[in-house]
């Protein structure tokens, strides 16, 4: 049983953002770079499946530029068994994502594919479903359990309401939330081993796919500085400070 797992370079969540000068995006020159949140958790769950005997091989995936190389050395030094780049410098959409995914899965066949419910740079949720919904394979997302069962995927999917424990058919695409799992460290000799791991580079214009943008990006801003906070003598003092503010709005 093979697992493909997604894996994105993202700014380091410790950095404080900044946007560049003509407000187009956010200045990542010279910043800290790492391996998505959630992605650490798809590729931490992989190996686990792996070391109980459910998988045999797991492959890590990434989109990007040639630096993206460093973030699979990454998954592979915390245990991975080989990787594959697909190599551009252009900023992809969820749904450009998605398509070269699905051409890998195409080539690689795997049983499962494990992504991170979401990227901590754009948020936006997409790319799991939307794998799931081109290659036509049963999904479940927000997962903070997974097993094995009989050919089977049990995810216990975290909802609005608790927890929801679904079964899907295989192969699947499930998408990891940050409570599946606490990554493991990557040790000294692991990080030297994964230097002779095989990591396959594919240029993304070999693939032959659309991957062009539909969406433009008009204006990137910085939060509002948050406001100084007021100190109140009394729970009155505070209740009488709100109905002053309501009766002026």
């Amino acid at each position: 049983m093979k697992v493909l797992v997604g894996v994105k370079r993202v700014l380091d969540p410790q950095v404080k953002a900044r946007v560049k000068a003509d407000k187009s995006g956010i200045d990542l020159t010279n910043a800290k770079m790492t391996m998505n949140p959630f992605c650490e958790n798809a590729v931490e769950e992989a190996i686990r499946l792996r070391e109980a005997g459910s998988v045999e091989e797991v492959v890590a995936i990434s989109i990007g530029a040639a630096k993206s190389e460093e973030t699979l050395r990454n998954a592979l030094a915390l245990g991975a068994d080989r990787a594959i780049l697909v190599l551009t410098e252009e900023v992809l959409e969820p749904l450009a994502i998605a398509k070269v995914l699905k051409a890998i899965v195409e080539k690689e066949n795997p049983d499962l594919v494990l992504v991170g419910k979401q990227a901590i740079d754009d948020e936006c949720n997409q790319t799991g479903q939307m794998l799931s919904a081109l290659l036509g394979w049963p999904q479940a997302t927000f997962a903070s359990k997974l097993e094995l069962i009989n050919g089977r995927a049990q995810v216990t999917r975290e909802v609005d309401s608790g927890l929801e424990t679904i079964n899907v058919n295989m192969p699947a695409v499930i998408s990891a939330d940050l409570r599946l799992n606490e990554p493991r460290y990557a040790s000294l000799p692991n990080v030297m081993k994964a230097k002779r791991k095989p990591l396959d580079k594919i240029d993304l214009i070999d693939l032959g796919l659309d991957t062009a943008n539909r969406m433009t990006t008009l204006e990137v801003m910085e939060p509002p500085a948050r406001a100084a906070g007021v100190m109140v003598a009394s729970v009155a003092e505070l209740v009488e400070k709100l109905r002053n503010e309501a009766q002026v709005i």
